[in-house]
């Protein structure tokens, strides 16, 4: 499998840096682009990034990495708690997958603790604000290292 990733980005996330930044940090979807395009860099990995508001989009987002091997990485963002669209999406395909999450969806309100998305990835990373993101790209060129081997 070539080293290459999108970074899916899900509805509301385009309002980082003003959206609740109590919850979601400062960091600007600009700014999580930016470092994620940096450290990709020094990982040799190619990456998109792409921030979608529709559940559609995202199912046909996550149909095209896979037709083109790549890796995904994806924020779904209110649609973790409910899109079985997006989990059985993710489910179809036969490639590294990443579940981000800036927050700790865990110790929110009780219709955000459950992810309808994480039984259907290989892993999630949640809570650590923008760097959830840099966590995640890590995880998944690990994947693709095992894979190549």
């Amino acid at each position: 499998m070539k080293r290459r990733v999108v970074v899916l980005h899900g509805p509301n996330l385009n309002a980082l840096g003003t959206r609740e930044p109590d919850v979601y940090g400062s960091t600007t979807l600009g700014e999580v682009d930016d470092a994620l395009y940096r450290l990709a860099k020094e990982l040799k990995l190619e990456i998109e990034t792409m921030q979608r508001q529709g559940e559609g989009e995202l199912i046909n987002e996550i149909h095209l990495a896979a037709a083109e091997e790549k890796a995904i990485v994806i924020n779904p963002g209110a649609y973790t708690h409910y899109s079985y669209a997006i989990r059985d999406a993710l489910a179809s395909v036969r490639v590294p997958k990443v579940e981000v999450h800036l927050s700790n969806i865990y110790s929110r309100e009780p219709f955000r603790r459950r992810s309808v998305i994480s039984p259907v990835v290989d892993g999630t990373v949640a809570g650590f604000g923008a760097d959830s993101y840099l966590l995640a790209l890590r995880a998944v060129a690990g994947m693709l290292d095992r894979i190549k081997r």
